[in-house]
């Protein structure tokens, strides 16, 4: 009966049908108490799945509103509450009390001010969020999850498309799309929203950005167009936000979550008394709160955060001032700099300029009050989690490059530091070296270089052809089709390509084609020369690009792309969408995340064309935007396109839309430990004797028989009994 009257209030709160939908997803209550949104949330599921759409709507904004009550009460009230007089914490204690004063004094200090705050916490809950407080609306674990990754926003844009809400569909589904860019049915729903000529561009638009990141990327963008006078308010606007969020976010540390938490999870504190329980309490909420920097910087749908957030923000807005003139402003920042980092070079040359100029330091001058209190607060914090990592045995792993070495206690340093060595660390790629280091590796394989990179307009690009004859293509080819007709594509079931529905999809691995061969199903000749041929692709490519540090195959895959007949007319989609090779591309920011579910371990790709017969399938290169076409190459046969996997070298690939596209791709990586096994497996396999077919000396000058033998061979599993592995392939 409750749930039916929520329901019915929730209706009664909607718009008539035809009245105007308010901007965004506004609150459809105002100033009301917010409800329990976990009930909400699963009331909303409940509709979303009857397929009462306007319910459903109203039910899932009304839970996002009441969690956003929630997060915003918690912060206002721990800030109204440290603030009441009586309610602050002791000073520091000292271990010698003064006169008239007791050891246990400190102790009734303590607990005295605790129990103040506590009241002052439950009353301001009370007022802001109804009877029972924030415990009356404690979100579980899960529930906390599916709100961090924007799920009701998933469901939101299904319900607003079947109410006719276009505008509101496309904002929620680029709201939830930013959080979560590998979601493979929204980023179709998205490319399908784009082509919609009643969707205009704004109504692309992010419900739930902070508002740092918004003013953080247009102040970057004025700043880098020379418009420093623009850019400072946007770049001051960005760094007091993300301040705001720390606080926010410190806030939350202390929420009922995080308790529930703590009681879900077997600690070291359990057994022990109410000193332990107190410590174990306390240290779990400045491990939290260390976190919250790391938390704030990092964007929807990343797991990694901008490095060095705020001392960043602030080197940004050093230059700003010092573009417009303010050097007062720009010495204040260079001094708050110098709080995270106090033996920074480029800092202090600026302050010593800026001395130079000021006729020294100003009386007054000095770094950010705000900077001031952030660092000092987390030095205090640091020290303690330090002194009960040294002391009880806790663990911390400090998110910041900039603590102090002098606040980490000496015991602890030498294995600190053996954990730093052992994380993982981003190599910067060797420049490519002149003509002459690798010209001799070219002439030794009948290869020109047809295009470098600045005739591709990027870095680290070439294309290279004569890498294989016309009748080593032949070959390539009729193994492809060969392995096509046995059934093996490489772990890919389904018929259609994974990244369009208009093309057909086929890969081969060296294993599986080395194991076809085996059986008897395909040439040992095709085999063997995809082996042949992936090294030959990969000594030019160590030659052109890191000679002086070997790279090592991680994965090869031919692949063929056929176009579906009938599927071709008004088609707007591409065969393989904008992407880099080991990171997860941003089209909207222009920046590339380096994590998973990138293949992080690449450092080049390479794409070897066998053919040239068929329309469309252009290999391009665009600008971080993935819009702005940079180069454009032809396949041919024999012609290798290489480059560096990183952000640098967005691309894709153009529609097939008549014919079959089959090129050979290939990926290496620096790493020896990620190296394709596979590869050697077949290898072996193939330096087996072999009694039923004959070596051939030569390669035959004619295309090779079309047919593949009419039987369907059996599913082959490979020596290691491992299933064949999915990618991700150009």
């Amino acid at each position: 009966m409750l749930r039916l009257l929520r329901l019915l209030l929730l209706l009664l709160l909607l718009p008539p049908p035809g009245s105007p939908e308010p901007p965004g997803l506004a609150s459809l209550s105002p100033g009301a108490p917010p409800q329990a949104p976990d009930l909400l949330y699963a009331d909303g599921l409940r509709a979303y799945a009857a397929g009462a759409w306007a319910p459903a709507v109203a039910l899932m904004r009304e839970a996002l509103r009441s969690q956003a009550a929630l997060s915003g009460a918690r912060r206002d009230c721990g800030a109204r509450c440290a603030a009441e007089p009586g309610a602050a914490l002791p000073a520091m204690v000292s271990d010698d009390p003064g006169p008239g004063q007791s050891r246990g004094s400190w102790e009734l200090l303590l607990l005295r001010a605790a129990l103040r705050r506590a009241e002052c916490l439950t009353q301001c809950a009370a007022r802001r969020l109804g009877p029972g407080g924030a415990a009356r609306l404690r979100m579980g674990s899960t529930l906390r999850a599916a709100f961090r990754r924007r799920e009701p926003y998933n469901y939101l844009q299904r319900a607003y498309y079947q109410l006719k809400k276009l505008d509101l569909a496309v904002a929620a589904a680029h709201t939830f799309f930013v959080a979560n860019p590998t979601h493979l049915q929204m980023r179709e729903d998205m490319a399908k929203y784009r082509r919609m000529s009643r969707v205009q561009p704004e109504s692309f638009r992010d419900l739930e950005t902070p508002p740092h990141w918004a003013a953080y990327d247009t102040g970057l963008e004025l700043l880098g167009r020379q418009e420093a006078g623009l850019a400072v308010p946007r770049l001051e606007e960005a760094l007091q936000e993300s301040l705001a969020q720390v606080e926010n976010c410190r806030a939350s540390c202390e929420g009922p979550e995080e308790q529930q938490q703590e009681e879900e999870e077997e600690g070291a504190w359990s057994q022990g008394g109410l000193y332990e329980a107190i410590a174990g309490h306390w240290i779990r909420v400045l491990q939290c709160r260390q976190r919250c920097v790391g938390d704030i910087a990092t964007r929807p749908g990343r797991s990694s955060p901008v490095p060095d957030f705020l001392p960043s923000q602030l080197r940004w807005l050093h230059e700003a001032h010092a573009q417009v003139g303010n050097l007062s402003k720009a010495m204040e920042d260079v001094l708050s700099v110098l709080l995270f980092y106090p033996e920074d070079e480029a800092a202090r040359k600026a302050l010593k300029e800026y001395e130079a100029q000021l006729g020294g330091l100003r009386p007054g001058l000095g770094p950010r009050e705000d900077i001031q209190r952030f660092v000092l607060r987390s030095l205090g914090e640091k020290r303690q989690l330090y002194y009960a990592m040294e002391h009880l045995g806790t663990s911390f792993q400090d998110p910041d490059h900039w603590t102090p070495v002098a606040f980490i206690p000496e015991a602890l340093r030498e294995k600190l530091r053996e954990d730093q060595e052992k994380r993982p660390w981003d190599h910067e790629p060797p420049q490519p070296k002149p003509l002459t280091h690798w010209k001799d590796v070219l002439l030794l394989e009948g290869v020109t270089l047809t295009q470098d990179a600045r005739q591709l307009n990027g870095s680290e690009r070439a294309v290279l052809d004569g890498l294989l004859t016309p009748a080593e293509c032949g070959v390539l080819l009729q193994l492809a089709k060969d392995a096509a007709g046995a059934g093996a594509r490489s772990g890919y079931r389904g018929r259609r390509s994974p990244h369009t529905p208009h093309e057909r999809f086929e890969g081969l691995t060296v294993l599986k084609a080395a194991q076809l061969a085996q059986a008897g199903t395909v040439g040992s000749q095709g085999a063997k020369l995809l082996l042949e041929v992936s090294e030959r692709v990969r000594t030019l490519t160590q030659a052109y690009f890191s000679p002086e540090r070997p790279l090592h195959l991680s994965f090869t895959h031919l692949v063929c792309r056929s176009a579906i007949e009938g599927e071709q007319e008004q088609r707007m989609d591409l065969s393989h969408p904008v992407h880099a090779d080991n990171c997860v591309l941003d089209p909207d920011t222009g920046e590339c995340w380096r994590e998973p579910p990138a293949y992080t371990y690449r450092d080049y790709s390479g794409l070897l064309y066998l053919n040239d017969d068929f329309q469309g399938g252009d290999l391009f290169f665009t600008e971080p935007n993935a819009l702005t076409v940079t180069a454009r190459v032809r396949p041919r046969c024999g012609r290798l396109v290489a480059f560096s996997s990183g952000g640098e070298n967005p691309h894709g690939v153009w529609a097939v839309t008549r014919g079959r596209r089959c090129a050979l791709a290939l990926w290496h990586t620096w790493a020896p430990e990620h190296s394709e096994q596979e590869w050697t497996e077949a290898k072996e396999l193939l330096q087996e004797p072999e009694e039923t077919e004959e070596e051939e000396e030569e390669m035959p000058c004619r295309a090779p028989s079309p047919e593949p033998p009419g039987r369907r061979l059996q599913r082959v599993q490979d020596r290691a009994g491992k299933p064949p592995r999915v990618r991700e392939e150009l």
